[in-house]
């Protein structure tokens, strides 16, 4: 099974940006869903953003509501990547943030199979 790592993760002060990739080791399936998730300690992992990955050209993507106008999800083609671009960050996005693939478009952790081992995302008020 192809791992997937993330990078981009650091500290930045409230209004500021990140860019998060996801990179995987090996080729996704061109019905695969890409998902990133957050999770901070003593809560459950929270849906962020997910992406039909369709061969890496990227197809219909969605985004929770606490970050939608803020965020947003990309296929990187050709590069077995995809990326989550945050803007306008708020303190209460401070989390672990994972990226994960499965095979249904479903904001549910549970329908997804292979996870990455996360990054910290730190944003100072």
């Amino acid at each position: 099974q192809a791992q997937l790592v993330e990078s981009g993760g650091g500290s930045v002060q409230a209004g500021g940006s990140l860019r998060l990739s996801c990179a995987s080791s090996g080729r996704i399936l061109s019905s695969s869903v890409v998902g990133w998730f957050r999770q901070v300690p003593g809560k459950e992992r929270e849906f962020v953003a997910l992406i039909r990955w369709r061969g890496g050209q990227g197809g219909s993507a969605l985004v929770a509501d606490s970050v939608k106008g803020r965020f947003t999800i990309a296929t990187v083609s050709g590069a077995n990547t995809v990326v989550l671009q945050m803007n306008s960050l708020r303190e209460e996005d401070t989390a672990i943030y994972y990226c994960a693939t499965g095979s249904h478009y479903d904001t549910n952790q549970r329908a997804y199979r292979n996870w990455g081992q996360g990054t910290q995302v730190t944003v100072a008020s």
